[in-house]
C-alpha cells in the first residue's frame, strides 16, 4: 500500500491529537489538514485553530454541525425510540457517522488520501470511524495511531510532547479522572476511577444534571410538539432542532433528569462501564414513545418495538451508513406519518412522566373506551373473538388428553 501524502485529522485541539497532528508531520510525513466539529460539546473551538496554526498546518477546517447533527442523526434516531442494551441513548454512538462523514467530505475537498482519528483500539469509536469512512470512500486510508504508536502510557505521552515543543495544560500532566466525550445529546464518563463498577460516581462529575437530590423540591410541566415524528416545539414556542434538544436539555438537567451508570458490551468483546448524563434525550424519548401510545397502530407500534433493538445495536456497532440500518430508517419513517401532537411531561427530583397526551390523528376513542354506556362497541362480539383465538389450545388440549 502507498504511503499516505496528505490526512485529514479529527483534531480536538486537546493534549492527545495534537501529539496525533505532531506524530502524522513526524513519523509519517504526512501534510496534515485538521477538522474541528462542533456538535455542541460546549467547548471554544477557536483555541484548536490557534493551536493548529502554531504547528504549521495550513488548511484548518472548523465547523458547525449542531443543526445538522440533531435534524439528520440524533432525530432520526429517536423516531425509532433507539435504545442499546434497553436503557443506552446512544449519544456517542449518534455523533460518529457524522464527524466520519465530514472527514470524508474534507479529504474529497482538499485531495487528501488518507484520514486518522484518535481513538483506541480498545474502543468501539475505532469502529464507528472507519466503518462509515470506508462505506463512504471505499479506497481512503485510515491511520488509527494508537493502534501502532508505542506511546501507552501518560508519561509517554507528555515525553513526545515535550520533545516536539507541543504545550502541555498544567492540568494534562497528571493522570485524568476519567476520559469524558460530550456533544448536544450528552456527555459520558469512562475509565480510570469509573473502572470499578461497584464505585458509585462522584456528585461534582456531572455537568449537565444536578442530582435528583439537590433538584427543584416544586414539580414543572414541559410541553413537547411533535410534527411527523420530530419535536417542533418546546411549550409552544417552535425552535430549530440543535436549539430545541438545548433547551430540553436545560429544562431536563436543573430537575436531574437523564443520568445512567451502565456497564455495557463494547462491540470489541470486552465489558465497559460508562456513566451518562442525557437529559434532553431523556425528555425527547419518554415524550415520543407517549405521542406513539396515542397515534400508532398497535401492530406497527409493536413491530416497531421489536426492531428497535437491533436499528439500536446497529447505531452503537457503526453501521450508519450500511443498507440495512438505511432499509429499516424508511420503514421507521414511514410509521411517523401521523405522529403529530403535544405531550406533558411532569419533571421532578430526576424523574420524568407523562402527565397528558393529545393529537390531531389520536387513535385513541373516548366512545369505545368508556366503561359508561356506548353505542358503538358491542360487547357481545367479544364472545366469538375469544373462542376463535383459543381453538388452537382447546384442540391440543384434546388432541393431548386421549394419549
Amino acid at each position: 500500500m502507498a504511503k499516505p501524502k496528505k490526512v485529514v485529522l479529527a483534531y480536538s485541539g486537546g493534549l492527545d491529537t495534537s501529539i496525533i497532528l505532531r506524530w502524522l508531520q513526524v513519523e509519517k510525513g504526512c501534510e496534515v489538514v485538521t477538522f474541528t466539529a462542533d456538535i455542541g460539546q460546549g467547548e471554544e473551538l477557536e483555541p484548536a485553530r490557534k493551536k493548529a496554526e502554531l504547528m504549521g498546518i495550513k488548511q484548518i477546517y472548523i465547523d458547525d454541525l449542531k443543526e445538522e447533527f440533531v435534524r439528520d442523526f440524533v432525530f432520526p434516531m429517536f423516531r425509532a425510540n433507539a435504545l442499546y442494551e434497553g436503557v443506552y441513548l446512544l449519544g456517542t454512538s449518534i455523533a460518529r457517522p457524522l464527524i466520519a462523514k465530514r472527514l470524508i467530505e474534507i479529504a474529497n475537498e482538499t485531495g487528501a488520501d488518507a484520514i486518522a482519528h484518535g481513538a483506541t483500539g480498545k474502543g468501539n469509536d475505532q469502529v464507528r470511524f472507519e466503518l462509515t469512512a470506508y462505506a463512504l470512500k471505499p479506497d481512503i486510508k485510515v491511520i488509527a495511531p494508537w493502534r501502532e504508536w508505542t506511546l501507552n502510557s501518560r508519561a509517554s505521552l507528555i515525553d513526545y510532547a515535550e520533545k516536539h515543543q507541543i504545550p502541555i495544560p498544567k492540568d494534562k500532566r497528571g493522570e485524568a479522572p476519567y476520559s469524558t466525550d460530550a456533544n448536544l445529546l450528552h456527555i459520558s464518563y469512562e475509565g480510570k476511577v469509573l473502572e470499578d463498577p461497584w464505585q458509585e460516581p462522584h456528585d461534582d462529575m456531572f455537568k449537565l444534571t444536578v442530582s435528583p437530590e439537590k433538584a427543584p423540591d416544586q414539580a414543572e410541566y414541559v410541553e413537547i410538539e411533535f410534527a411527523k415524528g420530530d419535536a417542533i416545539a418546546v411549550n409552544g414556542v417552535k425552535l430549530s432542532p440543535a436549539r430545541l434538544l438545548a433547551k430540553l436539555n436545560e429544562l431536563g438537567g436543573k430537575h436531574g433528569v437523564g443520568r445512567l451508570d451502565l456497564v455495557e458490551n463494547r462491540y470489541v468483546g470486552m465489558k465497559s462501564r460508562g456513566v451518562y448524563e442525557t437529559p434532553g434525550g431523556t425528555l425527547l424519548h419518554v415524550a415520543h414513545r407517549a405521542i406513539e401510545s396515542i397515534t400508532l397502530d398497535r401492530e406497527a407500534m409493536h413491530l416497531k418495538d421489536e426492531l428497535m433493538p437491533r436499528y439500536a445495536k446497529m447505531i452503537y456497532t457503526g453501521y450508519w451508513f450500511a443498507p440495512e440500518r438505511e432499509m429499516l430508517q424508511a420503514a421507521i419513517d414511514q410509521t411517523q406519518e401521523w405522529v403529530n401532537g403535544v405531550v406533558r411531561l411532569k419533571l421532578f427530583k430526576g424523574s420524568a412522566t407523562v402527565a397528558g397526551r393529545k393529537s390531531p390523528n389520536s387513535l385513541y376513542r373516548m366512545d369505545y373506551v368508556t366503561f359508561e354506556e356506548d353505542s358503538v362497541y358491542n360487547q357481545f362480539d367479544a364472545e366469538g373473538f375469544i373462542k376463535l383465538n383459543a381453538l388452537r389450545l382447546r384442540l391440543g388440549k384434546m388432541a393431548h388428553e386421549k394419549k
